[in-house]
């Protein structure tokens, strides 16, 4: 099968410019390839960046959520207030330490966690904590959700895995909890070249307990000091590539805006909800419109050499794993995941690129509307 004419990602533009050769050679030389040099310099070079005391990498950024969930004391039974609507990472996260997700509302506009419901949500029953997940890079309303939490004596994890370097009132995502949780997975706005991810604190206790945890549970080599722990350590390869990307970070982050924005104003006039224009706070992760027809619009696209996405078709909640049990009156996820699409937005989206993203949705609206 042919490659799209507008491919959906582009490894090449997610290099960032980097000679990601050099980077890989380093490390091989060096000899050292698990939490070395590169992995303690990455760590505090990324948490100065988020604005935080601690960072701590680990293999991908599932393992983040459940070692900051293990970290923060949650375990078999405790109720963990999140959202339905973000892929079901967090929900596996939760699954992991035999805690029970407490699936909560989004916000009509954000789609991200609604404040609302979830004040509803903490005055219900006792809950372990909040996860709040950043989506398609858009920040959810942190400071809300944070002084809820704080009011309910309950600790906020922030799910940053699409919100590298969003930024509000001069505050990063990552910088609002008692934990936050990153992935560098190869598509995110900091990605590596495999699998890895970080949690990030300003609690130095709950750092040491993470790195801890991330090891086995070791005090020191062969002794396990603390139950949960696992095998989940970011390697120096990725370190590399991720401490070479870092500082290019903000320019790609403003390349998407400029693509969102591009899209944005193309799209004003026509039947499809498309996000808000990109501010600081909205990294333009991912491009999502809605429309009831999505399916319609996909193969439109498709049949034109365009690569498009669902993020995210089924809710948590009505995952096949769940079959059986009484499911939540969540009417906003429902109908944003039936209506949600994914149109390409990344480094390295070419303008000409773009103006065929454009030229292709227009065209499908243009079609259906009388002469």
């Amino acid at each position: 099968m042919p490659s799209p004419a507008v491919p959906f990602f582009s490894p090449r533009g997610a290099a960032f410019g980097v000679d990601l050769g050099v980077c890989l050679q380093g490390v091989v030389d060096s000899g050292w390839y698990v939490l070395g040099p590169n992995v303690r310099e990455f760590e505090q070079a990324f948490a100065r960046y988020v604005g935080v005391g601690h960072a701590v990498g680990v293999a991908n950024g599932t393992d983040a959520l459940a070692l900051a969930l293990r970290a923060l004391g949650i375990g078999p039974g405790q109720r963990v207030a999140t959202v339905a609507n973000a892929g079901c990472y967090a929900s596996t996260a939760i699954a992991q330490v035999g805690a029970v997700p407490c699936f909560v509302d989004v916000d009509e506009g954000s789609l991200t966690l609604s404040p609302d419901r979830l004040r509803a949500t903490l005055r219900d029953g006792p809950v372990g904590a909040v996860i709040l997940t950043h989506l398609y890079g858009r920040m959810g309303e942190a400071s809300a959700i944070a002084a809820l939490c704080r009011q309910a004596g309950v600790p906020l994890i922030e799910d940053c895995a699409q919100a590298h370097g969003a930024v509000r009132a001069g505050r990063q995502a990552g910088a609002w909890g008692a934990v936050a949780c990153f992935s560098f997975y190869p598509t995110k706005n900091l990605g590596a070249l495999g699998d890895g991810g970080a949690v990030l604190t300003d609690d130095t206790a709950l750092a040491e307990r993470l790195r801890a945890l991330r090891q086995y549970g070791w005090a020191r080599k062969y002794e396990v000091a603390l139950a949960g722990g696992v095998n989940s350590r970011l390697d120096e390869l990725q370190a590399a590539v991720l401490l070479a990307k870092l500082p290019r970070l903000d320019a790609a982050n403003a390349e998407r805006r400029a693509i969102a924005t591009r899209y944005g104003a193309a799209f004003a006039d026509l039947p499809l909800a498309c996000p808000p224009l990109p501010g600081e706070d909205d990294v333009a992760h991912l491009y999502v419109v809605r429309t009831p027809r999505r399916a319609e619009l996909q193969a439109h696209l498709a049949a034109r050499g365009i690569a498009s996405d669902v993020h995210y078709p089924v809710p948590d909640h009505r995952q096949p794993v769940r079959a059986g049990q009484a499911a939540p009156d969540l009417p906003v996820t429902e109908a944003a995941c039936a209506e949600v699409l994914s149109l390409p937005c990344y480094p390295g989206l070419t303008p000409a690129q773009a103006e065929q993203v454009v030229g292709a949705v227009r065209g499908f609206f243009d079609q259906a509307r009388p002469c």
